[in-house]
């Protein structure tokens, strides 16, 4: 009797320090000569089932296909299409390999999530973040740069666009900006922070967790460098691009008012639907750049200066899936979607383009300005 009774007091105090004793910690699989590798931030959470990692692992294969593919495409004709040699097109093939260096990480992803850590340990973690800072890094200044581009091409259709070698020289600056603060976080160069595991402790970025004056000015310099720089460009190029051509459509029906013409109707109506079409895609550029690097932005600067307790494993793997997803849409709003690019793809590829209307597009011949927006926004 007296046994029966020590077995029901006790029973559920034992199963409770059992289950205790038995629920793994994030970090639980890393060994302690390694154990400086996980900031203790992460240590806090229990580790994710092994099915969120089986489902991640299904998700970073999947974009690493559609990647793969895109990209691979947008490559392939660029390389292998003369007509398609254009210095505007250089950007995008410029694009393009900073999104193929995104998905370098890929495999490792989906290897890590099976592993439930970073394979590679410290070499592993700056080899993953150094690819996706590259990546990261130089595909925010390109997209200035295609803005840019797009600004000049439309603007001045005369001497405004840039020849082949000062487009070189500008694909070349961008990777330039990239390697600065891509290069500092790695152990071998150990200049400006460091990369660490995050999240689910399968991927890698740099530090912002750690609470000292080194890191809170490096993530507030890399804060400024690789997000409100880009930014700040892309939103006055193509601001000063839809502004040109609102007052070129003003200047044609001011013309036409004087000439009493009233063929000049038509180009009216193309300058607003150039307008429009403007508007969109740089309205989806922008749209684009703020779903693929401000997660990161945000995460990085409340583990630097806000409230670090929000950002739980799960809120920690956002900023991964979002930067290779946009990775992945890219291809088709630069290049696939471009009237040269679909024309080309449906003559190699006819499966892949049921509807092909580009050839027309393509040899538009309206005014200076129409010619250009066809070619650099479509």
């Amino acid at each position: 009797m007296e046994l029966v009774e020590f077995i029901n007091a006790t029973g559920p105090r034992f199963m409770a320090q059992r289950f205790i004793e038995e629920q793994h910690m994030l970090g639980w699989n890393i060994p302690p000569e390694h154990a400086d590798l996980v900031h203790i931030h992460w240590r806090n959470y229990p580790a994710p089932d092994n099915v969120w990692h089986f489902v991640m692992a299904a998700v970073y294969f999947i974009l690493m296909l559609l990647s793969t593919s895109g990209n691979g495409i947008v490559i392939y004709l660029f390389m292998t299409t003369k007509s398609l040699k254009t210095p505007s097109n250089l950007f995008i093939f410029n694009q393009a390999l900073l999104d193929l260096c995104m998905m370098v990480n890929m495999p490792m992803l989906v290897v890590n999530s099976f592993y439930q850590r970073v394979i590679g340990w410290e070499t592993g973690c700056d080899i993953y973040g150094l690819f996706g800072s590259i990546s990261g890094f130089g595909s925010a200044m390109n997209n200035a740069v295609i803005a840019y581009d797009r600004y000049r091409t439309i603007a001045f259709p005369i001497d405004g666009r840039l020849s082949m070698g000062k487009a070189f020289i500008l694909m070349c600056f961008v990777w330039f900006w990239a390697l600065p603060f891509s290069l500092s976080p790695m152990k071998s160069v150990d200049l400006f922070g460091k990369y660490v595991p995050e999240g689910f402790l399968t991927t890698c970025s740099f530090d912002y967790l750690t609470d000292d004056d080194h890191t809170r000015y490096f993530v507030a310099t890399i804060f400024v460098w690789a997000y409100v720089i880009p930014l700040l460009l892309i939103v006055f190029f193509y601001v000063q691009l839809l502004g040109h051509v609102r007052g070129h459509e003003r200047m044609l029906k001011e013309q036409a008012k004087k000439m009493n013409v009233k063929s000049l109707v038509g180009n009216q109506d193309k300058e607003k639907s150039a307008e429009i079409r403007i508007a969109k895609v740089a309205i989806l550029i922008f749209c684009l750049f703020l779903i693929s690097w401000t997660p990161y932005a945000t995460i990085a600067l409340t583990g630097c200066f806000g409230n670090r307790n929000v950002i739980t494993p799960m809120f920690g793997m956002l900023p991964a899936v979002a930067a290779k997803i946009v990775s992945c849409i890219d291809p088709w709003i630069y290049a696939i979607n471009h009237p040269r690019f679909r024309a080309e793809l449906a003559k190699r590829c006819p499966c892949l383009i049921t509807d092909e209307k580009s050839s027309s597009d393509a040899q538009s011949t309206g005014t200076h300005a129409t010619a250009a927006t066809e070619e650099t926004v479509s």
